[in-house]
């Protein structure tokens, strides 16, 4: 707080003091024989004045001190140390008043961690379970196959893969905060990723009929193999949601002198523009997820691009409508896999 503040909160004190000043003029000219000399009040106003405003400086620079305690800044937190220093009665409410918020909030903040812990370790829990009857109707849908007419059993298969497919999202959602604690950097080669991600999605791309091309030569990256299949998963599955029958889906790997290149080009509906920069947006489902028959949860791109991040991998989108779409992962070279090479 500046000084002029300061004297903008003392207006009650300095309306005071003024009224003081006039009250004894006021009782001067009251008294009986008293002379009264306009010049001699002045005076007494005048010393009266100094000493009204070394008053009032002293008590700011006394009380500055405590303001500053007081203050907070950009990097800081006013919820983590625990105020001290009181020296005055008033002092000493506020700091115990804030430093009862702050126990109050670190008590409350404790439960909401626990809660959210447990909250974590029944998803885990709830996901490994869950796939056990997911692979048990898989096998059973299997044993049918020949029971039941092709496009039925494409459907249901199909059907299988997309709860399996949320029941994954749900899995990395819940494992998102903890990602440290779950990847493996090595040297991975991006087809070996892609394949078997390919061949799980071929009912779809028999379904629609759509045709698919890995152009460019296999690379090697240092990332996590595990985590790279997912957001691959997820940008293929919006390639194939939003790609028409007898489209196109091309999977273009390339080298430059700064990095690796991942992209899964369609030629379906297209993004509209004024979507584009929002559709990694936890949630934001767009023009596309709210108009056509497709459902989305707008979790699929908020995974991939956060997962991205926490991987030092940039995740890009170009798009323009009724053109199509390509989604791009680039991996930048670090210094010691540049050794290596």
């Amino acid at each position: 707080m500046n000084f002029f503040k300061y004297l903008k909160d003392q207006w009650l004190l300095i309306f005071a003091w003024v009224g003081f000043v006039f009250l004894t003029a006021f009782i001067m000219w009251l008294t009986p024989g008293f002379q009264m000399n306009w010049r001699n009040i002045g005076y007494l106003a005048l010393i009266e004045g100094v000493f009204f405003s070394l008053f009032l400086a002293y008590h700011y620079y006394y009380k500055r001190r405590w303001w500053q305690k007081l203050q907070v800044g950009e990097e800081e937190s006013s919820i983590q140390n625990y105020l001290a220093g009181a020296r005055t009665h008033e002092e000493q409410l506020q700091q115990d008043f804030i430093n009862q918020i702050i126990r109050e909030h670190q008590v409350h903040m404790q439960k909401i961690v626990a809660a959210q812990e447990d909250q974590k370790d029944y998803i885990d829990s709830w996901v490994h379970e869950i796939k056990v009857p997911l692979a048990a109707s898989q096998l059973l849908l299997h044993a049918v196959e020949f029971d039941i007419p092709d496009e039925k059993y494409m459907q249901l298969e199909n059907e299988l893969g997309k709860i399996d497919g949320y029941v994954e999202q749900v899995l990395y959602v819940a494992r998102l905060d903890n990602f440290s604690k779950d990847y493996l950097i090595e040297e991975t080669q991006l087809k070996k990723v892609i394949q078997p991600i390919m061949r799980s999605n071929a009912n779809y791309f028999i379904q629609k009929k759509l045709r698919y091309q890995v152009v460019g030569e296999d690379q090697r990256v240092l990332t996590d193999g595990k985590w790279i299949g997912f957001i691959f998963q997820q940008l293929l599955s919006n390639a194939i949601k939003y790609t028409p029958e007898n489209g196109e889906i091309l999977i273009l790997l390339d080298q430059s002198a700064k990095g690796v290149t991942l992209a899964v080009k369609d030629n379906g509906i297209g993004i509209p523009k004024e979507d584009l920069r929002r559709i990694f947006d936890k949630g934001f489902t767009g023009q596309n997820g709210r108009f056509s028959e497709m459902h989305a949860t707008g979790l699929g791109l908020y995974l991939a691009q956060n997962l991205a991040q926490q991987l030092g991998v940039t995740l890009t989108a170009e798009s323009t409508v009724g053109v199509g779409t390509t989604m791009t992962l680039f991996f930048p070279y670090v210094s010691y896999y540049q050794e290596q090479r």
